[in-house]
């Protein structure tokens, strides 16, 4: 799947160049891995300036601007909270395109509600915004893995 990601990542890169757009990225329980796989792509520094690694409530709150009343009515794997990671990280960053990611990776950490392999993630284009949430199945790294592939796609999905 290393290889799906790599082909992801350019083919996003390709069309932001372009359209003369430019991505951020604000994760959460995929770590940087986005960030990371965009910037596999050489001359990615023509599109991606810059990542947010929000792990923590209290990051997404300091960092993107995640109201606290949002993060306490919904919990930070909802879709409230990666719209608002989204719309945070492209008022901060300046960008065109944000991607937002927040899920519970495992092994510990799901509720009955939200069990492990629940991923929100979020695509925001402008005001135009996108919102979904996963029920992914596999230990941890494979639950991270697909994040960061529906990220990917999600985001080519809304430049079409």
């Amino acid at each position: 799947m290393a290889d799906a990601l790599t082909q992801l990542a350019a083919d996003l890169g390709g069309r932001l160049r372009q359209r003369g757009l430019t991505l951020t990225t604000a994760e959460s329980c995929t770590g940087g891995w986005i960030a990371k796989c965009i910037t596999d792509t050489a001359g990615s520094s023509g599109y991606f300036g810059r990542g947010y690694i929000t792990y923590c409530n209290a990051a997404k709150t300091q960092e993107l601007g995640v109201s606290a009343q949002t993060l306490s009515r919904h919990g930070a794997v909802s879709e409230p909270v990666v719209r608002e990671m989204a719309r945070g990280a492209l008022a901060r960053s300046g960008a065109d395109l944000a991607i937002a990611v927040s899920g519970i990776a495992g092994p510990g950490g799901g509720t009955p509600d939200k069990p492990v392999g629940t991923v929100c993630l979020a695509w925001a284009l402008g005001e135009r915004i996108s919102v979904g949430t996963l029920h992914l199945t596999g230990d941890r790294e494979t639950i991270r893995r697909q994040s960061v592939l529906h990220a990917l796609r999600g985001a080519l999905e809304l430049l079409s």
